[in-house]
């Protein structure tokens, strides 16, 4: 059969099946979880421009080269999308199945850390550096790691029908493998981490459905551990200098409060539009330290201003949102408490980031997901994305 103006209709049907296949109701795009995605890349698209305009000027760092960090940002960016699209490829299910390796390699990675192979960068002995300007934070991946040990367990005899909620020894054993890679990564020492992966503990077990006494305890035993660190002797100067700053704002403002004064003189000097992207003084002035990693935000706070910041958080809130329907709609504890854990770790490091920015948190060394500057970072993040969007993708189809 011959269609109009002689094309064959087998030869191009193919095609028409390849288009519709892709834009079918249950495709894998069309099932895509659109809007934290584009506003993941928003973020990235925009840290990208903050880190530029954070480093260009940098000789000391950037050897002379102003697009230096700007191309290094965006390969994270790419890297980080490719592991997204793997992770949504393997399925967080398949993942499942593959915890225990994944948990038996991160362990051994942060302890690696420890070894003459760990390397200290801003204070923190948390790195492997691998070569070549590369280094590598394998605390970034225990958050994931952590988040899925605790899913594969609490979620185990619940899906299965077994129960309906974990029983106490099942959520032992789950805060003892979390316990793990946190003590190892609190010898290091990172603080600012653990903070994170404690958060996610306790965000984890109120979405398993685990009974109360736990979430009271972990509460408390967080607060009696705090206080044993400090009596102890466990953290390092640098940390305890960085809580009485916090505590007292104008303590020493040359000097341990240097950093926290300077991101709010940066960002209070924004105003509503900013100064303009490469035009803010504190930023080309180089008066903020780390400002592409831990201080980005003070960068949109000076040159974009209130408006700019403020799309950041609107775009953040809009990745939070999206991933707490995520978590509603599927219809397994295992990915509800997945993505619980990636929720959690989300808006604390965030709020954690950008109110050490404004003098109402304590610097703590975090990096704020997609915008930060760092690999190790970006590919977690991106990595926790595509396992939110796993969690979507393979949701059960409604009539």
């Amino acid at each position: 059969m011959t269609a109009p103006h002689g094309f064959s209709v087998s030869r191009y049907a193919p095609e028409r099946g390849t288009l519709a296949k892709l834009t079918a109701r249950d495709s894998v795009l069309r099932r895509l979880d659109w809007p934290i995605l584009l506003s993941a890349l928003a973020l990235s698209f925009i840290g990208a421009l903050l880190v530029w305009s954070a480093t260009r000027g940098r000789t000391e760092l950037n050897n002379g080269d102003p697009y230096y960090f700007l191309f290094r940002h965006v390969l994270n960016t790419g890297i980080g999308v490719a592991l997204m699209i793997g992770t949504i490829w393997l399925g967080h299910r398949t993942l499942r199945g593959a915890v225990p390796v994944l948990y038996g390699l991160s362990v051994l990675l942060i302890l690696a850390v420890l070894t003459p192979l760990g390397a200290t960068i801003n204070g923190a002995h948390a790195w492997i550096v691998i070569g070549g300007g590369f280094s590598l934070q394998p605390s970034e991946f225990v958050k994931i790691t952590i988040i899925l040990v605790m899913a594969m367990l609490l979620a185990a005899k619940v899906d299965a029908g077994d129960q309906l909620h974990p029983d106490h020894r099942t959520v032992a054993k789950a805060l003892a493998l979390a316990a793990l890679p946190m003590g190892i990564v609190m010898l290091m020492p990172d603080l600012g981490s653990v903070m994170v992966m404690a958060v996610i503990v306790l965000g984890v077990l109120l979405a398993s459905g685990a009974s109360n006494r736990w979430v009271l305890g972990l509460i408390g035993a967080g607060i009696g551990g705090a206080v044993l660190v400090t009596a102890l002797g466990m953290l390092d100067e640098y940390q305890i200098n960085r809580f009485a700053a916090f505590a007292n704002p104008d303590l020493d403002p040359a000097g341990v409060g240097y950093n926290t004064n300077q991101a709010r003189i940066a960002i209070g000097s924004g105003g509503l539009l900013g100064s303009g992207l490469f035009k803010g003084s504190q930023t080309t002035g180089q008066f903020v330290p780390e400002q592409q990693t831990d201080f980005v935000f003070t960068v949109a706070g000076e040159e974009l201003g209130f408006v700019g910041a403020g799309l950041i958080l609107v775009l953040l809130g809009v990745v939070l949102w999206r991933a707490c329907r995520i978590a509603r709609e599927t219809t397994e504890l295992y990915g509800t408490v997945v993505a619980a854990g990636i929720i959690a770790w989300f808006a604390f490091q965030s709020f954690e980031n950008i109110g050490m920015t404004l003098g109402i948190m304590p610097v703590a060394g975090l990096p704020l997901p997609f915008v930060s500057y760092g690999g190790s970072s970006m590919f977690a993040v991106w990595v926790a994305i595509g396992l939110l969007q796993s969690i979507r993708v393979q949701r059960p189809m409604t009539a």
